[in-house]
């Protein structure tokens, strides 16, 4: 084939893929797309391959580069830990998703304030935190806007590497942009442990034409899967690579919100996959958010034998503790001893995380009712802001927690929501929280 042949195929197919984009904006409305992974370090190698496959299926499916965002801290593609240097995967053999991945915000620019400035278009916003221009979704009142969240989570919070976002922060956003008339109809996809607890009770939700759908209910958390012997890692979460899977081989402009949702949530076993919002949204393709280009054409091939996420799953606070397992069974001698050695660490650090949190509830309740505080269904329907102030205090008075990257510390918010839900005199926790805090060694 001559090269003016191929240049020929090359320009009709730019074109073919122009006017496929183009086929659903007709009316005005254009799709943007804002990625986040949020957390960092080789242990969560799951989320930002969850991003990176999110990324070239709403780019396959013709959103352009200038109205996609992504976020993610960019430290596992060359990280020393990765024996296959510029390589991310998100399934067994996959194939390979870092590549052609826009890096908008990287590092320490991946945190709440910027996350909430680039979906509510505040582009001075963004210059006056970082000092530089930055993308931001410049959305219309006729535009769709997707948004897909990777990380840990706990009650009312999405966790990022150093803060968190919390749910009346996300809440107040969306009926800003609403009340601005800054978008048609908003999806979100939340990949996060207790992310429900981000949607439910949210009684405007399903007034301001937002639909979500949530890898677990409130009060559960979400799995990781694909364990790879090479890379060490989990390679994906359950409810991500199973809405992703199906992304990579339907037809998204045939398929709608609803068969989607409840094809992901029949086949994720491992927690209970929940929808918030305008329900009646379910009725519209997914290729009203995640891109309308008409071409059916697979940037991945379908999961084969052994892409079954069921398969491994295991609880997000779990990750950790099962690579350390797998890597003590594959190594001998003075390696094994050290993977050990980093068991006994982790160990311990889940012991003084749920011990911060026992004293913490000792010196304001009966000790003897703590698990059942821990257990007790989150309502959210009491004043936030005692829940808020208490998270934050523990991020600001307990530093060596890591509260936003702990995730077994994350489980134990439960306590303090539940102490606020029943109406336990917030100055009396929040003191609690700072007596605790200046005697825990786990705070040092």
């Amino acid at each position: 084939m001559s090269k003016s042949t191929n240049l020929h195929l090359v320009a009709i197919f730019v074109l073919y893929v122009a006017a496929a984009v183009h086929a659903n904006e007709d009316d005005g409305g254009r799709h943007w797309a804002l990625l986040v992974a949020g957390s960092n370090t080789y242990l969560n190698y799951r989320h930002q391959a969850d991003i990176c496959h999110a990324y070239h299926i709403v780019s396959r499916n013709g959103i352009p580069d200038e109205r996609i965002i992504v976020m993610m801290y960019d430290d596992i593609a060359y990280n020393p830990a990765n024996p296959f240097p510029g390589n991310i995967i998100n399934q067994p053999n996959g194939t390979n998703v870092y590549p052609g991945v826009p890096k908008d915000y990287t590092k320490k620019e991946v945190r709440p304030d910027v996350f909430l400035k680039v979906l509510t278009g505040d582009a001075e916003g963004i210059k006056k935190i970082l000092g530089r221009k930055g993308k931001v979704i410049e959305s219309g009142p006729k535009d769709r806007i997707f948004v897909n969240f990777a990380d840990h989570g706990g009650p009312g919070v999405l966790a990022f590497p150093d803060k968190m976002l919390f749910r009346d922060e996300l809440h107040t956003a969306i009926l800003h942009m609403h009340k601005n008339k800054q978008y048609s109809k908003m999806l979100f996809y939340v990949e996060a442990c207790e992310s429900g607890s981000m949607f439910s009770n949210f009684t405007a939700l399903s007034h301001v034409n937002v639909f979500a759908t949530t890898a677990a209910n409130p009060d559960e958390p979400s799995e990781g899967c694909y364990f790879d012997n090479k890379r060490q890692t989990a390679l994906g979460d359950v409810y991500s690579v199973n809405w992703m899977q199906d992304s990579d081989k339907e037809n998204l402009r045939q398929e709608t919100l609803s068969q989607q949702y409840k094809l992901v949530k029949s086949e994720t076993k491992t927690s209970h996959v929940m929808e918030y919002g305008d329900l009646s949204m379910g009725k519209l393709p997914v290729a009203d958010f995640l891109g309308s280009m008409k071409s059916n054409t697979l940037y991945f091939a379908p999961a084969g034998k052994g892409s079954d996420p069921m398969l491994d799953s295991m609880p997000s606070q779990d990750v950790g503790q099962e690579i350390l397992l797998r890597k003590i069974s594959r190594s001998r001698g003075e390696e094994q001893e050290k993977h050990k050695a980093d068991l006994e660490t982790l160990w311990q650090r889940k012991k003084d995380s749920e011990a911060f949190f026992k004293r913490v509830f000792a010196e304001v309740q009966d000790v003897s009712l703590f698990d059942h505080y821990v257990k007790m269904p989150l309502q959210f329907t009491a004043d936030f802001h005692c829940y808020k102030e208490s998270v934050k205090l523990i991020m600001d008075q307990c530093p060596g927690l890591n509260l936003p990257q702990n995730d077994y510390a994350l489980r134990k918010l439960r306590v303090l929501a539940n102490m606020c839900e029943t109406k336990l005199p917030p100055q009396k926790i929040w003191r609690a929280i700072v007596n605790t805090s200046s005697q825990a060694l786990i705070c040092a």
